[in-house]
């Protein structure tokens, strides 16, 4: 029964489960991290990268208990888990002078350049190589594109892990991180090419 109600994004599906919560069942507590401890994992790597996210993630887990009684449910409970694990991986990135303004530079490129899923409209870029599949099955490559991935600024990094990486819509990244649709989109544009840049220059050399 607990495995089905952590399946379920209907949040009047998830009021028994948040009552156990509360209540502190350890066997609601522990399906919830199998179910969420991964992808909060992901996105706090995303933020502040790995030599810390497990250090953020345990603090999120942490507030996320003492903030439950208070949870109304107004979201799923996963984007509500995202939400804290962002906040407190933002917050500990401008803790240590490292967090560089949203509002930098987004007048570079106008959001009606960009599709619903923040793909660049009039900028389709082809990779020479036929299929994703095919990118991924490069050894050298792979480890190309990782070292691409950790040098895109935090939140960069996390809008990608979330909307191509985790599946989320731009509006509910606008609303884990606290940005506005615009800049969500412009946050992936430059992460994409970022990305595509350095398979190109793999490619050419």
């Amino acid at each position: 029964m607990m495995t089905k109600l952590f399946k379920s994004e209907n949040n009047n599906d998830e009021k028994p489960l948040i009552k156990n919560l509360i209540e502190g069942d350890p066997a609601a507590f522990e399906h919830v991290v199998a179910e969420y401890h991964n992808l909060m994992l992901s996105v706090a790597r995303a933020i502040v990268g790995d030599s810390i996210a497990d250090e953020v993630v345990q603090d999120a887990w942490v507030s996320t208990i003492k903030a439950l009684p208070k949870f109304e449910g107004r979201s799923s409970l996963k984007t509500w888990l995202v939400q804290i694990v962002s906040n407190g991986a933002k917050s500990r990135v401008r803790r240590e002078n490292r967090y560089s303004s949203l509002d930098d530079g987004w007048e570079a490129v106008s959001s009606d350049k960009f599709d619903h899923t923040g793909h660049r409209v009039d900028n389709i870029l082809p990779w020479e190589t036929a299929t994703p599949e095919a990118l991924l099955a490069n050894t050298q490559l792979q480890k190309v594109i990782e070292q691409a991935f950790q040098s895109l600024p935090a939140m960069q990094r996390a809008a990608l892990t979330m909307v191509d990486m985790e599946g989320y819509k731009i509006n509910e990244i606008c609303n884990i991180l606290a940005i506005s649709s615009s800049n969500a989109r412009v946050l992936l544009h430059r992460a994409r090419v970022a990305l595509h840049d350095a398979i190109e220059h793999y490619q050419d050399n």
